[in-house]
């Protein structure tokens, strides 16, 4: 484990969203959803123009009123053909039909910037769609030229199942999936060489992290770290393993010249797990801002990676578990669910009446975490053990001696622990979960450490 200091206080924290980003943030985008009661697109547009320095946007759609809406901005955007529609694409009459319908009504008055076909289509399983895909992508670049178009790009996004790798291993090593590499992927790639388009892939390492090391997940200290064997290259974080690995994987197609574009990465500030937290959601995309601005990555040093934020909004209609609703910057009232520094003039919100702190403020009294009466001793400990080794609480008052110390009750150190780790993170009901083994409460208890 990395000799690193403890997790940053909030007030450190917060400063450092203001002074460790670049004076002047670029090519940063978001993935615009529209799943919940969102505002309209027109005041979408206007929000990311006037008050925040995001200079693209990708939807997963063809929204004519998205589209439109964001005529005249300068705010570039990413269209994507919906997954449905890429077996019919295959034909180059369809193809020219859907330029026509989708593109030429709205360019050049909207910067669009590419045309996404389709997302994540391995991870579908779709044998139909995977088979048109290239065939799709080729004929909707030649419809483009047809019309006249020359200045937008086709693309497709890609889900990392498509690299097959170890949690913990060479980076260095990591190589695509076989019956995918040279039979689907390498001829993607060299469509994208001979097009100059981007790659693109979606590194969530929220969907595969080890949660005996989650710091390693989100850039925080102290971590694991993994040493690459092969080059000696030294990971601080699982995103840098990520992007390397598909670097990597390029490379031994002999595609390692094709630009890489991250079409979604984030990290929810909220799900049903001690680990998503407004605080942990602002530090991941803090340093993915900063990797994008030419930070790079250890096969990659000093490299500009276009950026594609998941999300914009909290989607309050996306089904599924708490994190699928949790992955925005902002709240739909435009307040900052977390601030990262993208609002202009360090702006605490767009208009909305929400309060909206760099991020959640202070304890104070009235709530309090415990650990529930019918939690075994086996989820105390494992309570204990992940908040001391991982969620960045100073656990020295329940070592021999402290003021925690005695009695040696592991219920009461158990509820101090959780109970700290619940102050110091918002006191927000995700932050008293630890797997439905906490609750909150509106006294102070009884038995309890000072």
């Amino acid at each position: 484990m990395a000799n690193a200091p403890p997790l940053i206080s909030l007030l450190l924290l917060s400063a450092a969203v203001f002074f460790t980003l670049p004076a002047a943030i670029s090519s940063i985008g978001v993935n615009y959803g529209t799943l919940g009661n969102l505002p309209p697109p027109t005041q979408v547009a206007n929000f990311l123009k006037t008050q925040t320095s995001i200079d693209s946007v990708k939807i997963f759609n063809v929204n004519p009123d998205i589209i439109r809406a964001f005529a005249g901005t300068g705010i570039s955007l990413v269209v994507t053909v919906p997954n449905g529609d890429i077996p019919a694409l295959a034909n180059g009459v369809q193809a020219r039909r859907w330029v026509a319908a989708n593109i030429q009504p709205f360019h050049p008055q909207t910067k669009i910037k590419y045309i996404s076909v389709g997302n994540e289509i391995l991870l579908s399983g779709d044998d139909n769609m995977i088979k048109n895909l290239l065939p799709a992508m080729k004929n909707l670049n030649a419809a483009l030229f047809h019309a006249g178009v020359k200045d937008i790009k086709v693309t497709t996004a890609h889900s990392l199942n498509i690299i097959a790798y170890e949690l913990n291993g060479a980076p260095s090593s990591g190589r695509f999936r076989p019956g995918w590499d040279k039979g689907v992927l390498a001829p993607i790639l060299a469509f994208h060489r001979e097009t100059k388009s981007p790659f693109v892939v979606n590194p969530y390492p929220y969907f595969g992290f080890d949660p005996k090391n989650v710091n390693f997940a989100i850039f925080r200290s102290p971590y694991k770290e993994v040493r690459d064997p092969l080059t000696g290259k030294v990971y601080t974080n699982m995103y840098d393993t990520l992007m390397d690995s598909t670097y990597s994987a390029m490379k031994a197609l002999g595609y390692s010249d094709v630009d890489i574009v991250v079409g979604e990465t984030g990290w929810p500030s909220a799900c049903d797990a001690p680990w998503c937290s407004p605080e942990n959601a602002a530090w991941f995309n803090l340093n993915i801002i900063k990797r994008a601005q030419g930070q790079g990555t250890p096969l990659m040093p000093n490299r500009r990676f276009e950026t594609y934020i998941f999300g914009l909004f909290n989607e309050e209609g996306k089904p599924g578990p708490t994190a699928e609703r949790n992955w925005g910057l902002f709240w739909p009232d435009f307040s900052p669910v977390y601030d990262v520094g993208l609002l202009r003039n360090k702006q605490a919100g767009g208009g909305g009446g929400r309060p909206a702190p760099a991020l959640p403020a202070p304890s104070g009294g009235g709530k309090w975490c415990v650990a529930k009466s019918e939690a075994t001793d086996a989820q105390l400990q494992g309570n204990i053990d992940w908040v001391c080794n991982q969620g960045g609480v100073d656990c020295k008052p329940i070592q021999t001696g402290g003021s925690c110390s005695n009695p040696n009750s592991l219920r009461t150190q158990a509820s101090f622990v959780m109970n700290a780790y619940f102050q110091k993170h918002g006191r927000t009901d995700q932050s008293c979960y630890f797997s439905g083994s906490g609750v909150i409460v509106g006294e102070q208890p009884k038995q309890w450490c000072v």
